[in-house]
């Protein structure tokens, strides 16, 4: 493998280099490259990266990119905003970039988001969420693969020494075998969380969001793997599979890799290097969410069009065609995650559902505060109904679920889907 940066200019779009950035575009950058690699060792990984003008930086160098006489096979994205924040102009730009994309056989793969069922990227600076149910516009497209997040169960469960090694292998190891998962949530709103820490519910009076524990252990916040409807796009014909919704319309995510920032106990490691000089052993980063189950999808994509020795364009009616023939008309409990070491051998998709992600809410839209002041996500107001829980099949919570990555690219149609339309 390799790896490369770079800053794509056209003759009608230039892209100025941004130059040393700190703070999350960094971390972006750092993150997406080194587990983008992980997935795919021997991919060429490329940084592409323009300076924002009115336009986001990572857009002006994607479409200078697909303008190319060489485009890459596969892009990912790990930044976002809520629809609603972004405006119709720029929805419709995002559609028109990602549509020229799968035209040219690219696969893009979105981060969904860090905010649970709210994806107002200002309500996750903030900690609470006040604007309501809402899906990312750089996820929400139907010409993308709209990556979720999930965490691991052991702890939940009271299983941990069934899935991990007390010390680490030579090469860092200690995973026994596959781990069952949950929906990636860190906030007092998550139901597991509050059955974990003795609380009847997250919500109310004496729920956990409205308790000392909720602050004791730093669950005031919004931190959980995003899925929502889209209020822009409607239900493309690919997405109709076991446990989608009737709602017409397109549902976030597409599918879930592991993306916790450690509530019960697990992270990714990552190292961030200074003035070039190599990452020392155990000096690294613990970071979490869909940041990274982004570009590992991604990777992951890039091993599938590896065995095929094709382009794949759009992956997602792969993907769920895959997932009908697993779930069929009423799910398949033997890919059920909860099984952990049992779950079925030939499942491509590990079925995520325990949990939910729900988070923490004030004010009057898509809140359920039962007269506290903390209240958690619902899709009422005056009674509960959470957003969103895990269930068999397709949820809002992790999509199709996780990938066995194997199963996955081993099972991929010798023809790759790619969906053809018009160049922009």
């Amino acid at each position: 493998g390799s790896f490369s940066e770079i800053h794509p200019s056209s003759s009608s779009l230039a892209c100025d280099d941004p130059g040393v950035v700190s703070g999350d575009h960094s971390l972006e950058a750092i993150i997406d490259a080194q587990w983008a690699s992980a997935a795919a060792p021997n991919a060429n990984i490329v940084l592409a990266s323009c300076a924002s003008t009115s336009q986001f930086g990572g857009f002006i160098a994607m479409q200078n990119l697909l303008d190319s006489a060489a485009p890459p096979a596969i892009i990912s994205i790990s930044f976002g905003a809520a629809e609603d924040q972004l405006g119709d102009a720029e929805n419709a730009f995002i559609k028109a970039l990602y549509q020229q994309a799968v035209a040219e056989g690219v696969s893009v793969f979105a981060a969904t988001g860090d905010s649970g069922a709210d994806g107002n990227i200002d309500d996750r600076a903030a900690g609470v969420a006040t604007h309501g149910i809402s899906a990312s516009g750089f996820a929400s497209t139907i010409y993308n693969v709209a990556v979720g997040g999930t965490d691991y169960a052991d702890a939940f469960l009271g299983e941990t020494d069934q899935y991990w090694n007390a010390t680490n292998s030579p090469f860092l190891g200690s995973a026994k075998s596959y781990i069952p998962e949950i929906p990636w949530n860190a906030t007092c709103a998550g139901s597991l969380v509050a059955n974990y820490l003795g609380f009847a519910t997250a919500y109310g009076p004496n729920g956990l969001c409205n308790s000392s524990v909720a602050s004791q252990n730093a669950l005031l916040s919004v931190a959980a793997g995003s899925g929502a409807p889209s209020a822009v796009y409607a239900k493309p014909a690919w997405q109709n599979v076991f446990g989608n919704p009737a709602d017409q319309v397109r549902d976030l995510p597409d599918v879930s890799l592991f993306a916790s920032t450690g509530p019960w106990g697990h992270f990714y490691a990552f190292c961030m290097s200074s003035q070039g000089q190599p990452c020392a052993q155990g000096s690294f980063y613990g970071v979490g969410g869909t940041s990274l189950s982004s570009p590992i999808m991604a990777g992951i994509q890039a091993l599938i069009n590896q065995k095929t020795g094709a382009r794949s364009g759009n992956p997602n009616p792969n993907f769920y065609a895959l997932a009908r023939k697993e779930y069929g008309a009423s799910g398949n409990e033997s890919c059920n995650s909860s099984l952990g070491i049992s779950v079925g051998t030939n499942c491509v998709f590990h079925d995520v559902t325990l949990g939910d992600n729900d988070v923490l809410c004030r004010g009057t839209t898509n809140c359920f505060t039962d007269g506290a002041t903390n209240g958690v996500l619902s899709r009422s107001s005056t009674s509960f109904e959470p957003a969103y829980p895990a269930h068999p099949g397709w949820d809002f919570a992790t999509g199709l679920g996780t990938v066995n990555a194997y199963k996955l690219v081993m099972s991929w149609p010798a023809s790759p889907s790619i969906s053809a339309s018009a160049r922009r």
